[in-house]
């Protein structure tokens, strides 16, 4: 049978298969339920920003946080905490803490606490949306830059940062987050649009799952990111199926981040996902994941130009017009 052992941030998984950020890794139980059906590392919720601005006393100190097994989204840092520390207690495989925010400051100093609770490695989860015309593409990858740096400064663990793919030169950037002190990058964030109630006159918050069709997004950056600088890489955005982790890994992925397949279908999802795996991987004959991994990134293939402008004209192409 294949053998799906990888490694991520440095650490030994025992299968790409990730459970990423969201609801299900808020609670004990949920973070069991995907360790069981086969996640080979887990990524907590966020700790947001805003939620520690909103609570500079010392973590712990509020005892109104939330029950000390779930820290779902605005539980607060102490809840955070106290499900950190029991994950890491309760379970065998790496978990992974995150932190979303977007400026240097005070909350930049919880990452050493999560370091302190247990957390094999942190994800960074910049989620920056400028609308303001004065402020250039230079200085908002500058504030990306100062605050991977600040966070690098103040933790051990092995650092990932979760981008969006909204930056003139992903790939310069890229570069740059790597001399800052990342050692990974997630590929990608998903910014939720809002929507308008135009009976309410009223901007709404509209969250919808992703889709296998958004993976191509991920799929091409990462194959042209591909052994560049000796960083981790892992797919996140329109990972459903077992083909859809073959397609990132091929790519050049180290692991596949799951959150929509897993809310939709549930933790037990994983354990379809790796038999359909297992079974493509002994039918190519492929024994590892290091055989397989890279076979079709921009330095592997024929023509590199693939991941570049040359598909944009055979894409149209392979459009027909429909007949009348």
């Amino acid at each position: 049978m294949a053998d799906l052992r990888t490694r991520y941030l440095g650490l030994e998984l025992q299968s790409p298969l990730v459970a990423s950020s969201s609801p299900l890794t808020g609670s004990l139980d949920g973070l069991r339920r995907l360790e069981a059906a086969g996640a080979g590392v887990v990524v907590l919720p966020s700790l947001f920003e805003e939620e520690l601005a909103a609570d500079p006393g010392p973590v712990g100190a509020d005892p109104q946080a939330g029950p000390p097994d779930q820290a779902g989204y605005g539980a607060g840092p102490a809840a955070y905490l106290s499900l950190l520390e029991q994950a890491k207690a309760s379970l065998s495989i790496p978990v992974i803490a995150s932190l979303n925010g977007t400026s240097r400051g005070g909350w930049v100093r919880h990452a050493a606490r999560l370091e302190q609770a247990g957390a094999d490695a942190l994800e960074l989860n910049i989620y920056y949306v400028s609308s303001r015309p004065g402020l250039s593409g230079g200085e908002v990858e500058g504030n990306y830059l100062d605050v991977v740096r600040e966070v690098r400064r103040a933790i051990g663990i092995p650092l990932a940062v979760k981008l969006s793919p909204y930056f003139s030169s992903l790939a310069n950037l890229a570069g740059q987050l790597v001399e800052a002190g990342a050692n990974g990058l997630v590929l990608f964030n998903r910014f939720y649009q809002p929507d308008l109630d135009i009976e309410a006159m009223e901007v709404l918050p509209a969250l919808e799952l992703s889709s296998s069709a958004e993976l191509r997004l991920p799929l091409r950056w990462i194959a042209i990111l591909h052994r560049r600088w000796g960083i981790s890489l892992a797919a996140s955005t329109g990972v459903h199926t077992a083909e859809d982790v073959i397609k990132v890994l091929l790519a050049g992925a180290d692991v596949a981040m799951m959150t929509s397949a897993l809310l939709h279908n549930g933790p037990d999802h994983l354990r379809s996902v790796d038999l359909g795996l297992r079974d493509w991987m002994d039918r190519h004959r492929y024994e590892t994941v290091d055989q397989l991994r890279g076979q079709l990134s921009q330095r592997s293939v024929p023509d590199p130009a693939a991941f570049e402008r040359a598909n944009y004209i055979k894409t149209l192409a392979s459009r027909t017009a429909p007949r009348r």
